[in-house]
């Protein structure tokens, strides 16, 4: 038997090096000392895509979705303080609009809509300041906090605004007087304006202010 030849083709690249200069070769792959690939790849599995752990993004969901929610309150006080009041009368035995051309019931959907989109920018706004680098569980809870406020809002308005009973009330008022009638949303789609107006304040102020990535080191060989 002969000993394969050091100098030939064949053995010379199944033995050839990667060139430290070769711009074309690949990086290796740093690990950490005492951890092997493996144990790298288990490490990781505890973290969320933006690298930050698992249990500290369902932690900032469950905090910020509370956090968006309370502000309903203040959304339902605002539209029973801002909405404009539908006015009724009463002949003695139905109730009438005393404008039929009146548009105060799309007066009060659109000042739900137009609070909705004011406190959920609010909301996105004093988020960032709170937690400038973002996360996974701060978009789930912006989204879930302002579908939560703003039924908060919804409910607590009719609530707190003039009785849904109009019989009674026009009872109460007497035939011929005019009364408020009750506040309603009519367009259910508005109570999206509250998570819309959280998520787009909250990425508008981290494209313009959040952090950023860092630049590529600049290749100072070829």
């Amino acid at each position: 038997m002969t000993a394969p030849n050091p100098s030939s083709p064949n053995s010379d690249h199944s033995q050839r090096q990667p060139d430290a200069h070769d711009p074309w070769a690949s990086p290796p792959r740093a690990t950490e000392p005492g951890r092997t690939g493996t144990e790298g790849v288990v490490a990781a599995s505890g973290e969320s895509v933006t690298g930050l752990p698992v249990r500290q993004e369902l932690r900032d969901a469950v905090l910020t979705t509370l956090g968006v929610a309370v502000l309903g309150v203040a959304l339902g006080l605002l539209w029973v303080w801002l909405a404009p009041r539908v006015p009724l009368v009463s002949d003695g035995e139905a109730v009438f609009l005393k404008h039929p051309e009146g548009e105060e019931a799309v007066g009060a959907d659109g000042t739900f809509l137009l609070l909705g989109l004011g406190v959920g920018a609010f909301a996105g706004a004093l988020l960032f300041l709170l937690r400038r680098k973002g996360g996974v569980g701060l978009v789930v809870g912006l989204t879930a906090g302002g579908i939560a406020a703003a039924l908060i809002g919804w409910k607590l308005g009719v609530w707190l605004g003039p009785t849904s009973d109009l019989a009674a009330h026009a009872r109460d008022v007497g035939e011929g007087k005019t009364f408020d009638g009750p506040l309603k949303l009519e367009s259910k789609g508005a109570l999206l304006a509250v998570p819309f107006g959280a998520l787009a304040s909250h990425l508008a102020f981290l494209a313009a202010f959040g952090p950023r990535d860092p630049e590529p080191p600049f290749p100072t060989s070829w």
